[in-house]
């Protein structure tokens, strides 16, 4: 009777330490994905920008009668591996050039496609800056649970590492310069 009391009580600590892995484990994976997804639709979404850059860059090439690339650095990014923080950084700054040669020209004013792509681009940079927040406030959850007992164990098994936010600022490095504007 003793060894069947005792079996009963290894399977109940076996299944209470089954379900506590599994629930760790879904929580984990609930961020995990949910950070997966925000990554995908930031990166359709600089996709969709930069494929408009160009085309901006095209109309006003066509517009303004040069050869001369507006936003020259931008089209050899596709030779280039990228970082889709570093991504967003070069297509701003494409963008600022684009504004400013755009009110240079009455011609380019005028232009009716080039504003509408101007608006849709403005538009993707709002939906950028959507999931770029919901991006960092899923990292700032999924971290606390890297750091927090008992998540943090089954985080060592499973070797899941702190994320950085979509600025690319580590918070727990040495580093203060790692901030960029």
């Amino acid at each position: 009777m003793n060894v069947s009391i005792i079996i009963l009580i290894l399977i109940i600590i076996f299944f209470t330490i089954f379900i506590l892995y599994s629930i760790t484990y879904n929580k984990f994976q609930y961020y995990i994905i949910k950070i997966n997804e925000v990554e995908g639709k930031i990166d359709e979404t600089l996709r969709a920008k930069y494929d408009s850059i160009i085309e901006v860059n095209n109309i006003i090439k066509e517009c303004i009668k040069t050869k001369k690339e507006i936003v020259d650095d931008i089209s050899k990014l596709k030779k280039e591996e990228i970082s889709s923080f570093e991504l967003d950084r070069v297509l701003s700054s494409a963008l600022s050039k684009i504004n400013f040669i755009k009110n240079q020209y009455d011609e380019l004013k005028k232009n009716e496609r080039l504003g509408k792509l101007i608006y849709e681009i403005e538009d993707m940079n709002e939906s950028l800056q959507a999931y770029k927040k919901f991006y960092n406030e899923t990292i700032v959850l999924y971290n606390k649970l890297i750091r927090i007992f008992p998540y943090n164990v089954l985080g060592i098994i499973l070797k899941y590492k702190e994320k950085t936010f979509f600025d690319g600022k580590d918070m727990n490095d040495d580093n203060i310069k790692d901030f960029k504007l």
